[in-house]
């Protein structure tokens, strides 16, 4: 990309939750000198968000556009390195500024949980993306940079040691934090999107429905992110029992995108899941167990009511609205450890571990994110040489791995 962008990074829904938190961590992690543009669709919200920032981000510009407004976005794509995107869900709102970012070879980065998002952007923006040199990667947030760096850096392990390559790979994941209405809202989205067309709800049930080439990918029989086993069946010296993991279904998904895009480097027998800890508690057998069917049960719900339109006002109401989030105090109090375990050919066992302080889900989201965006547009020259619709591990690799430790983040392989 010539260095000719009026911005090196546009913060577009800077006015939302998660957007002011993004916009307050690029106020201090930028460089001296980044060019950086708030954008969204209200000024008056914008000068608002500019001015609580303070006087380091009086220099900022502000760039009025609409999700919905093709040409404001083709326009906004245009002057900017690269685009950081919290306008979600990405499913309603996310494309056009997908296709105007892979028609202007700009960079982008989102937060988006959303498969069928995903599967559509790269079904139609793709070769285009690769054409004009764009990196279109998708979560890079909670969901998904922990499971996808984690595993690219045990790669990275098992290939400096000569161990072969990886073979059953397992996420423990460990938090404290809250869902946001943003997420719960992506999830209807989904649902909403297989009630009208249910052809799409295989890009959710199918592992390998991310993939570049299904007929390349490893054929290790079913791969069932459904969970509810003892710990120690995943690496003896754990214990307690583990359940499943609510994010399990897109970051297996994620990570299992990225081998492909990486010329299934993992290996031709790589097997990931996640799952979550439930405790080494006596109650921690019930605790799993409510876990697994609580998560089926409220996937069943949301799917029903989400066909009905007395359905999608009952959850309208009960649910958390869409650009709400904790208070101060309760992201600072989150954190999150996630624990992957990994055997190789050779018969060797890494463990990685991924862990920050923060609420998973807002305060490292945002640091994640931000992290992104000034690697896409600071540390071209250490990324591999991909275009198109990308992951983070695919994208950015070692770069963003990097740029995350130098944040305060731990990140960390050893053989066991």
């Amino acid at each position: 990309m010539a260095d000719n962008r009026e911005f090196d990074i546009a913060l577009f829904g800077a006015t939302g939750f998660v957007g002011k938190l993004t916009a307050e961590y690029l106020l201090d992690a930028a460089p001296s000198g980044a060019r950086i543009a708030l954008a969204g669709r209200s000024l008056d919200k914008l000068t608002k968000v500019r001015a609580d920032l303070g006087p380091k981000a009086a220099s900022w510009d502000l760039v009025v556009a609409d999700s919905t407004d093709q040409a404001a976005l083709d326009a906004l794509a245009a002057r900017t390195k690269v685009v950081v995107t919290t306008v979600g869900p990405y499913l309603r709102y996310g494309l056009p500024l997908v296709a105007a970012c892979a028609k202007a070879g700009t960079h982008y980065a989102d937060l988006t949980g959303e498969p069928l998002f995903i599967r559509e952007a790269i079904d139609t923006y793709h070769e285009e993306a690769g054409r004009t040199g764009a990196k279109i990667v998708n979560s890079c947030g909670f969901d998904s940079v922990p499971s996808d760096l984690s595993v690219y850096q045990l790669y990275r392990a098992s290939v400096s040691d000569n161990a072969g390559e990886l073979t059953d790979t397992t996420l423990i994941a460990s938090l404290k934090g809250g869902v946001s209405g943003g997420t719960i809202d992506s999830g209807r989205a989904m649902m909403e999107a297989i009630a009208a067309d249910s052809s799409k709800a295989s890009v959710l049930s199918h592992p390998y429905s991310l993939s570049p080439d299904k007929s390349m990918e490893p054929d290790v029989g079913r791969q069932s992110d459904q969970a509810l086993q003892r710990a120690s069946s995943i690496d003896p010296s754990l214990d307690g029992w583990v359940s499943t993991f609510v994010m399990a279904a897109h970051n297996t998904k994620i990570v299992r995108r990225s081998n492909g895009l990486l010329g299934w480097v993992y290996g031709k027998n790589f097997r990931y899941r996640e799952v979550i800890s439930a405790g080494k508690s006596a109650a921690a057998p019930l605790v799993a167990a409510g876990m697994a069917g609580g998560i089926v049960a409220t996937m069943a719900t949301g799917a029903l009511l989400s066909r009905v339109s007395a359905g999608r006002k009952l959850l309208d109401r009960v649910l958390p609205k869409p650009g709400t989030g904790p208070s101060e105090e309760a992201r600072r109090s989150g954190w999150f450890s996630m624990k992957t375990y990994a055997h190789t050919t050779s018969g060797a066992k890494y463990v990685a571990t991924f862990q920050a302080k923060g609420d998973p889900g807002y305060q490292a989201t945002a640091v994640m994110l931000g992290e992104s965006g000034l690697c896409l547009a600071f540390d071209t020259d250490k990324q591999p040489e991909l275009a198109g619709i990308l992951t983070p591990a695919a994208a950015m690799g070692d770069a963003l791995t990097d740029r995350l430790r130098a944040a305060g983040m731990t990140i960390e392989v050893r053989r066991a």
